[in-house]
């Protein structure tokens, strides 16, 4: 799978890309990420990649042609041809659907290159979500100062649901929100006593129906406690 970055800070991402899931990933080959300088797709001395919003208010906005073109000349220039290259454009802005573990898994099985189009100052043209990107997309209800945090997630995210990226794919499985309505079950490693804090009785006993059935009601007890909204 190939991911492209499309954002006027670059650099930002030399941090994410070199730890952890994502960087595993991109050396065994399982994973591509091209990071794309959005300045490359202005036309004036300044680079400028943002004006003055229609109607008035505070900040700039990001300019939609830059952004046409870049999103152009990185994938297929038809929407059609994109999608039949499973090729999908997602804008990331606080207006969107809000991103999910089912969002990052179906991207992981359907998409062979994703682009996300990283926001800044106040936002970005009406015109790029309604004629460019495919969807937009959200990672919670808060504004950040742009869409390099929120790309890095939706990568990391989508990346470690890629087949032998985690190396044991059940790693996947077992986890908060793979199944429905539930958060992980409640974990423990050695020591078995820590500080006077012990580990359940039934996790060290070897009867794994007896621990299957704890730990699923242990998560739809911490379900509860700490999401109760996933249980409506």
């Amino acid at each position: 799978m190939r991911f492209h970055l499309l954002t006027i800070f670059p650099d930002f991402f030399a941090g994410p890309l070199a730890h952890g899931v994502v960087a595993r990933a991109r050396d065994s080959g399982k994973l591509d990420v091209v990071i794309h300088d959005l300045r490359q797709w202005t036309h004036d001395r300044h680079r400028t990649v943002d004006d003055r919003v229609f109607g008035g208010g505070a900040g700039m906005l990001m300019k939609p042609a830059p952004i046409f073109e870049a999103v152009e000349a990185i994938l297929a220039p038809a929407r059609e041809e994109r999608q039949a290259r499973k090729q999908r454009v997602v804008l990331l802005t606080p207006q969107g659907p809000l991103f999910t573990q089912a969002t990052a898994r179906g991207y992981a099985a359907d998409c062979a290159e994703l682009l996300l189009i990283c926001g800044r100052y106040e936002g970005v043209d009406e015109r790029v979500a309604e004629h460019l990107a495919d969807e937009e997309l959200s990672i919670g209800d808060y504004v950040l100062s742009g869409g390099e945090l929120a790309a890095a997630i939706v990568m990391d995210a989508t990346a470690r649901l890629l087949p032998g990226v985690l190396g044991n794919d059940e790693s996947a499985v077992d986890e908060s929100f793979e199944r429905t309505g539930l958060l992980d079950y409640p974990q423990w490693t050695r020591p078995a006593d820590f500080r006077g804090w012990g580990v359940p009785e039934v996790l060290q006993g070897g009867n794994h129906a007896e621990i299957r059935r704890w730990r699923t009601e242990a998560a739809r007890a911490k379900t509860l406690r700490n999401r109760p909204d996933l249980s409506k």
